[in-house]
């Protein structure tokens, strides 16, 4: 083939402000298996993109090794598009915020991405209490009774009447992501309290933002999860307002 003739040249492009409308950054834990599924599911990506940077986890999970997530927070937030402002950030640990704090959390993100949003399992679901009007919840967890017992007296601290909690009793997230949905929603019927307003299901590793529907058509009771209402709490801080089915009453608010 003749090449003497072929010539090239620089096209004028023109630029959008954005590849999509809203952006959420998710800050997940290097074992997780389930958050960036949730947000998948529920979110459009014509309206929003969800941008995930990872950190190291160490299991056991115990309030010594959530509390090392926290240097790793900034560092992971400063990686969701460099330079870049982001709607929101979420951090998708619930027993790390905990033991951590939701002011804590977000001065880490904000560090790295001042202006940002932030949202946290535990800040998104007292959100989602008051929306709903809750104030009694019953609980249940993945976790160990030692990290339940943390997570209940945080949400005491935070003005919640918790009037009971169940466990699974595991320490590894990546089993606690294994419990399956029959499991969930079986436990999750044994679990809730006629004098609760509300069942919240705790850890962003389980998967039970898919089982609330069924959940709250047993029990006749509003369900909030880790991921559900992470996921409902950043869309509405960006601005996406729209009711979505599927995963129970909250997302109809």
């Amino acid at each position: 083939m003749d090449t003497s003739t072929l010539y090239s040249r620089i096209l004028p492009s023109e630029l959008d402000a954005s590849p999509v409308a809203k952006r959420i950054g998710l800050i997940a834990l290097a074992t997780d298996h389930t958050s960036e599924l949730d947000f998948a599911r529920i979110c459009d990506p014509e309206e929003v993109g969800v941008y995930v940077a990872r950190i190291t986890y160490d299991n056991p999970t115990t309030p010594e090794s959530l509390k090392r997530t926290g240097p790793r927070i900034t560092e992971a937030a400063s990686l969701i598009l460099p330079d870049e402002q982001i709607d929101v950030i979420a951090y998708g640990c619930t027993a790390a915020t905990v033991v951590l704090g939701d002011k804590t959390v977000a001065d880490c993100i904000q560090k790295a991405k001042p202006g940002s949003k932030c949202v946290t399992p535990t800040s998104a679901a007292f959100a989602a209490f008051e929306a709903l009007g809750v104030k009694k919840v019953s609980v249940l967890t993945p976790y160990s009774p030692l990290v339940t017992e943390e997570l209940t007296a945080y949400f005491t601290s935070n003005g919640l009447d918790v009037v009971n909690w169940n466990c699974f009793g595991l320490d590894d997230d990546r089993n606690m992501a294994r419990v399956s949905h029959s499991s969930i929603i079986a436990s999750s019927a044994e679990t809730i309290d006629e004098d609760a307003d509300a069942l919240f299901i705790s850890c962003t590793a389980v998967r039970a933002a898919v089982c609330v529907d069924e959940i709250e058509r047993i029990t006749g009771k509003p369900v909030v999860t880790s991921n559900q209402a992470v996921v409902w709490r950043s869309l509405r801080l960006a601005g996406i307002t729209r009711k979505i089915p599927g995963y129970g009453r909250l997302f109809q608010i």
